[in-house]
């Protein structure tokens, strides 16, 4: 294998297939990217048997030489080494060319690297996925969903399905939950699909996380193939493969209380705030539980009490408050979090009694919403 390639994409398509690479694999040539190149593409891949990347950088674009492959083959590099010398290389130009027993020599101005390479043969297959009923999202859209879901997701591995983020397709509409059983994130959004067509699989929140470092901020689509146990995310230059994980995930729908007792409507920015002044001596105790109450006139008192430290109380003019009057504790973290995922100016918060979770929406739309366990104090 020998070719000329333009340093900047070269970096970048390392950069990209690089998250799905692991140090910790037990399978050694995993711990390689793989590079295959032919007269019309370089493709680099990265994997660790969860999560498998595949960027592919064209030899031309609109008109410009990206890379020359003067003789195809195909290698797997050490993916740290590889990935810091191609960074690090003087030259916009690098030379690439696999000699006897797969050592590599990487050339750039005066700077020249050898590299023992791995046999290709020897990488793992990609997945092979029959590319029916896809969906497509816009990528920004796709960045928003992962955003305000995947944060929910349960970092414990005793109920590891719980760990991914639900993915539902039905009726022409994608819906996306997360949970770790003390909160709750969901968000939807209608997609172009056949409307016959229902999906229900369990993405883990890791392979979300990386997808979304991977996406640029751009209105293109994504296109979304789901099979038995894997997905493909597939954009212009990119495929990237997730398992998906086994088991059936929990009915949440039972969980979203349907009436309210308490509505409070609040300017999103000010209780963040305020949550945020309240958390800062709550941060120092275990729990980091800040109160609610509602008080006269629409007034809601935020306040926390540190028994070591002391203690903070606020009252904020929320937009109005309906129903009985409530006293309610929790997380001052999941709130915050549940805030930054939302969107709107206003967010309307509907509790069900001391003890209920309650439910955060954006006051005018209905596409998203937390649920947030409250906490027990004595």
């Amino acid at each position: 294998m020998r070719l000329t390639i333009q340093k900047d994409h070269l970096v970048r398509s390392v950069q990209d297939v690089m998250k799905a690479v692991s140090s910790r694999t037990t399978i050694p040539i995993l711990s390689g990217i793989k590079m295959v190149a032919t007269v019309q593409e370089v493709i680099l891949t990265g994997s660790d048997s969860d999560i498998s990347i595949e960027s592919s950088i064209p030899a031309e674009e609109e008109g410009t030489i990206i890379a020359e492959v003067l003789q195809p083959g195909s290698i797997v590099l050490p993916a740290r080494f590889f990935a810091e010398i191609v960074k690090k290389l003087p030259e916009d130009n690098v030379e690439i060319e696999v000699q006897n027993q797969f050592v590599t020599i990487i050339r750039s101005g005066k700077a020249e690297f050898s590299l023992n390479g791995l046999d290709a043969e020897e990488y793992p297959r990609l997945p092979q996925i029959k590319e029916e009923n896809v969906f497509k999202l816009p990528t920004d859209l796709l960045k928003t969903m992962i955003r305000q879901t995947v944060f929910a997701v349960s970092t414990s591995e005793t109920r590891p399905i719980l760990t991914g983020v639900n993915w539902k397709v039905e009726n022409g509409e994608l819906i996306c939950i997360a949970t770790d059983s003390h909160r709750l994130a969901l968000r939807k959004a209608k997609i172009e699909m056949d409307a016959s067509l229902g999906y229900n699989v369990v993405i883990p929140g890791k392979s979300l996380n990386e997808l979304s470092k991977i996406l640029d901020d751009s209105n293109e689509n994504v296109e979304i193939v789901i099979t038995e146990n894997q997905v493909l995310f597939k954009t212009k230059h990119l495929l990237f493969f997730s398992r998906l994980l086994d088991g059936n995930y929990p009915d949440t729908s039972r969980l979203i209380p349907a009436d309210s007792q308490t509505d409070v409507i609040v300017n999103a920015k000010e209780f963040f705030q305020a949550i945020d002044r309240a958390s800062l001596l709550a941060r120092e105790g275990r729990n980091n539980v800040v109160k609610l109450t509602t008080l006269q006139d629409g007034i809601v008192e935020i306040s926390s009490i540190s028994p070591e430290i002391g203690k903070v109380t606020e009252e904020i003019q929320s937009e109005s408050v309906e129903g009985e009057e409530l006293k309610i504790s929790f997380s001052a973290k999941y709130m915050m979090d549940a805030l930054k995922a939302l969107e709107g100016a206003e967010i309307k918060i509907s509790f069900t009694g001391a003890m209920r979770p309650f439910v955060l929406r954006p006051l005018h739309s209905d596409s998203m919403l937390q649920l947030i366990l409250p906490v027990r104090t004595y």
